[in-house]
């Protein structure tokens, strides 16, 4: 198990192997199994992620009546031609609300890393592989580069919001999201790291603060920006922009941030959005 996206690097240099097969052979190890029952879980995985994305429901509303619907509104503004950011980012847009509001109405998903962020590795890897048209096994292999990225943020700090907010569930999405697509654009191992670092330097500081203590608001379109912070650091990472702050050290700030923010923003439901006057109007009206 690597405890630095350093050590990661290393191991590339020294066997020649790429990124993905380096996180493929650890897994392999790690739970004694051979590596093609790695692919096979790791294929399954992506399978299931694409089956809640095509079996998306706009009528579906969650039990709270809070969620449910929006992506369908973004894609119909998509296929209008009214989405300023273009084809590919609202493609995004929409896929991230579809993910996040099936987790909302109890449909299946995949954590990815958890409940409350598994709208953004699919959004963008799934509308990679529609619109650029990459072949399957290609995405199974930045599936494995995005779980290195994850196993990585989870042994250096965390991945929960109850333990440092939002950016340990959003920001790590987006970051393990922006190493996968800079895999796929071509990006070598350094590529990769310092977009994930560029990623998770990005929403440094994010509260966890759902209102009436439901994984909605704000966490469903929190989902977008970190779908679309993944597409935009890939791009600075490819372009040769580089993390000014080693990709590791990134990570522990994350994790000092995290500890340093109050319980009341971190997922208690007693900070931030979810003590503003509406957000107690909204909890009191479903608790009551």
């Amino acid at each position: 198990m690597f405890k630095s996206l350093s050590d990661i690097i290393k191991r590339i240099k020294k066997t020649g192997l790429p990124f993905w097969e380096i996180i493929l052979e650890d897994d392999s190890y790690e739970r004694q199994v051979p590596k093609e029952e790695s692919w096979a879980k790791m294929k399954s995985l992506y399978h299931e992620m694409k089956l809640a994305d095509a079996s998306y429901d706009k009528n579906l509303r969650s039990a709270s009546n809070l969620a449910g619907g929006d992506g369908a509104k973004v894609s119909e503004a998509l296929e209008k031609g009214e989405i300023l950011s273009g084809p590919f980012m609202g493609e995004v847009i929409a896929k991230a609300l579809k993910m996040a509001e099936s987790n909302a109405c109890m449909k299946r998903i995949v954590a990815a890393p958890t409940g409350g962020s598994c709208g953004v590795i699919p959004a963008v890897l799934i509308t990679c592989e529609e619109k650029l048209r990459f072949s399957e096994d290609k995405m199974i292999e930045a599936m494995f580069v995005a779980a290195g990225i994850g196993q990585v943020i989870a042994e250096r700090a965390f991945i929960s919001g109850a333990e440092g907010g939002c950016q340990a569930e959003i920001g790590s999405a987006s970051s393990m999201a922006a190493g996968a697509i800079s895999y796929l654009k071509g990006g070598d191992g350094n590529k990769i790291i310092h977009a994930a670092a560029l990623a998770l330097k990005s929403m440094l500081g994010s509260t966890c603060d759902p209102v009436a203590g439901l994984v909605e608001i704000p966490c469903i379109k929190r989902n977008v920006m970190g779908a679309v912070n993944a597409v935009a650091c890939a791009d600075m990472a490819c372009a040769g922009i580089i993390s000014r702050i080693p990709p590791d050290e990134v990570i522990d700030a994350m994790r000092e941030t995290g500890l340093a923010l109050p319980d009341s923003l971190r997922e208690t439901g007693k900070g931030g959005l979810a003590q503003t006057k509406t957000g107690k109007e909204i909890k009191n009206s479903i608790w009551s």
